[in-house]
């Protein structure tokens, strides 16, 4: 398979992995054959990648992070759920409870990702963007929870630091719809407001008997960043806890990587080098380390440029070295074809990865 950018894609094409909605339903399976109407309307649906079959990688396999089933019932449980919550004023008067299922999904999300020798931060499934809060809270978790699993945590642990990162933006919950939603850059008042959610977050998940306390701390804490300029406290470094820094770096990471109405998502690769920029005033630096190691920053399936001037697609990545995979070459130094080969950049340390293709 190969990973092309919606606005390269040509009628024929044939979709290499499922197209979800929200709400985790598949809206085009497996193989459908591109149209022009298709074409279009995954830009309307401001999809910014796709994978399509092809017949030069067609051996090539994609890794998912969760099984279909774990994932739909993740993101119904929280589709479900924050909906609910948006529709009741039971919340403001103190009697608005989660459901007890939370928990369970997060033993499925736990089960499935340790039966992963090395989970990595993956390029997503692709969603739509009818309501981007519902994926990017499932994202967030599961990101964080490859971190988290890298640093060492116990089992119980993650299982506290997962619910903390699937429910961080429920006090989204309460903001209003048209802000939440709204297509474009906020103003100054709006903005203000959505800062609000994270102190709407705590005082829901606080009173909650089915969640930890410390899960409340991560929805009001996870846009503190350690020189004090992030919100609603303005607290620094160890004052922060370490829950909420992890999800701040994996939150602001699916938040460059989304495709979303008013900006083009970025490729991995060029929000790790956004993080970076945070080293050591945003974020910890020992915790980008951590994430530097376990995010695909070439994603299976991308089209790259090599240094030699020949054009592959990244065909396999080793854990221990995201930033070296294994490139098939497709295209000689003058762009003309070549009879496919490989080479690990794990071995052959003079070629890099000088750009990426489309």
């Amino acid at each position: 398979m190969r990973l092309v950018p919606v606005n390269r894609l040509q009628e024929g094409m044939k979709l290499g992995k499922k197209i979800y909605n929200d709400e985790g339903l598949v809206l085009l399976a497996d193989g459908v054959e591109l149209t022009g109407p298709l074409i279009g309307r995954l830009a309307r649906m401001d999809i910014g990648y796709v994978y399509v079959h092809d017949s030069l990688t067609e051996d090539v396999d994609i890794p998912t992070m969760l099984h279909d089933e774990t994932r739909n019932q993740a993101l119904k449980a929280i589709r479900t759920q924050f909906q609910d919550m948006s529709n009741s004023s039971g919340i403001r008067k103190g009697f608005y409870h989660l459901d007890k299922k939370f928990s369970n999904i997060m033993d499925s999300i736990l089960d499935d990702m340790s039966s992963q020798e090395d989970p990595m931060i993956m390029l997503h499934d692709m969603h739509t963007t009818d309501n981007y809060l519902y994926v990017h809270s499932l994202n967030v978790c599961l990101y964080t929870l490859v971190l988290g699993i890298a640093h060492g945590y116990s089992s119980s642990d993650l299982k506290v630091l997962g619910l903390g990162s699937l429910l961080h933006d429920i006090g989204k919950t309460q903001i209003p719809i048209k802000i939440v939603q709204k297509p474009g850059m906020l103003s100054d008042e709006e903005f203000r407001h959505m800062q609000a959610h994270t102190d709407i977050g705590f005082k829901i998940l606080k009173e909650e008997p089915n969640i930890p306390l410390l899960a409340a701390h991560c929805a009001y804490q996870h846009h503190e960043r350690i020189n004090g300029s992030g919100y609603p406290r303005g607290i620094r470094g160890p004052e922060i806890h370490e829950y909420a820094k992890w999800i701040g770096v994996a939150d602001s990471y699916d938040a460059m990587t989304s495709n979303r109405v008013y900006k083009k998502a970025l490729l991995p690769h060029q929000a790790v080098e956004a993080l970076y920029v945070g080293s050591g005033t945003l974020y910890e630096q020992n915790q980008l380390e951590i994430f530097r190691d376990r995010v695909a920053i070439y994603p299976i399936g991308l089209n790259v440029k090599l240094s030699t001037g020949e054009t592959g697609v990244v065909v396999s990545i080793d854990p221990s070295l995201p930033h070296r995979p294994v490139v098939r070459v497709i295209e000689g130094p003058e762009g003309e074809k070549v009879t496919p080969y490989e080479i690990d950049l794990r071995k052959v340390l003079s070629v890099v990865i000088s750009d990426m293709t489309e």
